[in-house]
């Protein structure tokens, strides 16, 4: 697809649901048989900037750039300190001169916004603090493989309403599924991105119980209670949190075709119980072996 070419990849909400469609499918063609984009970013390369450690985040963007073809460049938070040591738009400038794309995995949405902003090439937004569209990707693939349809798929968010839950609300109302939200009260998700969904047609119902927001759901997706970055807030959020576990006891609300989800890394018996994570419901590796196939597809589209 032309059009995506040269395009930053920020937020799924930039993108039309025939393009997003797009991204799916020559994710799944990549998933099924990877020698046939195996030379797509010959010669190209991806500088990674991380201001957050990765597992998922860093392998998958390297070893999918390896597999394209093309190389990519850790920057560790130490060697740039974005904003700080250098203003963003001159290491955007100064990038934009030896690489073919950006991926940046930073804390403030405003520096991927501001990446963008100057640089002459591709941003791919690898997670903010208000939105983590590869991993929304990577997530509606897995349901993809599941389902089939996306339109109609009940999903069932328990949680902080954090940048993952952003994503699957943009997610959601680009693909028709439907969505609910359980979260305790002072961790409901951005208003502004809840009325932004609302005008694209979604509504989120917003819900204190988690056994209420689940029943009949086809996906049951949850997060760490406690992100990077909230480590001080550690005692006060698992207290909070206390009755918003997925465990079994939740998942027998769901439909009997109910898959469990989590973008990892997990605290197990924590936000999930061992039971669910290791059981028949858990999609959570799945998942986890997408973000290489979503983010190679948007990759191979946008940098190709």
């Amino acid at each position: 697809m032309k059009n995506v070419k040269g395009r930053d990849f920020l937020s799924i909400r930039d993108y039309t649901p025939k393009e997003l469609s797009h991204y799916l499918d020559t994710a799944m063609d990549m998933k099924q048989d990877p020698s046939m984009y195996e030379n797509a970013l010959e010669g190209k390369n991806l500088a990674m900037i991380f201001q957050k450690p990765s597992l998922r985040t860093r392998m998958s963007f390297e070893v999918g750039m390896n597999q394209l073809g093309g190389q990519a460049q850790f920057i560790g938070p130490d060697e740039i300190q974005l904003g700080k040591r250098e203003a963003v738009k001159d290491v955007a400038a100064v990038l934009s001169r030896y690489v073919d794309g950006i991926m940046a995995r930073v804390f403030a949405h405003d520096d991927v916004i501001e990446l963008a902003e100057h640089a002459d090439i591709p941003v791919i937004n690898g997670l903010s603090d208000l939105l983590h569209p590869c991993q929304g990707m990577a997530d509606f693939l897995t349901m993809s493989e599941r389902f089939g349809s996306l339109k109609g798929l009940k999903l069932c968010y328990v949680g902080d309403g954090n940048n993952v839950c952003h994503s699957l609300m943009y997610g959601s109302a680009k693909f028709g599924a439907d969505m609910t939200v359980a979260c305790p009260k002072g961790y409901e998700p951005n208003m502004d991105i809840l009325d932004d969904v609302s005008g694209m047609g979604l509504k989120v119902p917003l819900f204190n119980d988690p056994m209420e927001a689940a029943v009949d759901a086809d996906v049951i997706y949850t997060d760490t209670w406690v992100s990077m970055g909230q480590e001080k807030e550690g005692s006060v959020r698992i207290n909070d949190f206390s009755g918003f576990q997925v465990n079994k006891q939740l998942v027998d609300v769901a439909s009997e075709d109910c898959i469990v989800m989590h973008c990892l890394p997990a605290h197990r018996n924590v936000e999930i119980s061992d039971e669910v994570m290791d059981g028949p419901r858990s999609a959570i590796f799945d998942q986890a072996e997408n973000r290489l196939h979503a983010q190679k597809a948007i990759m191979a589209m946008n940098i190709g």
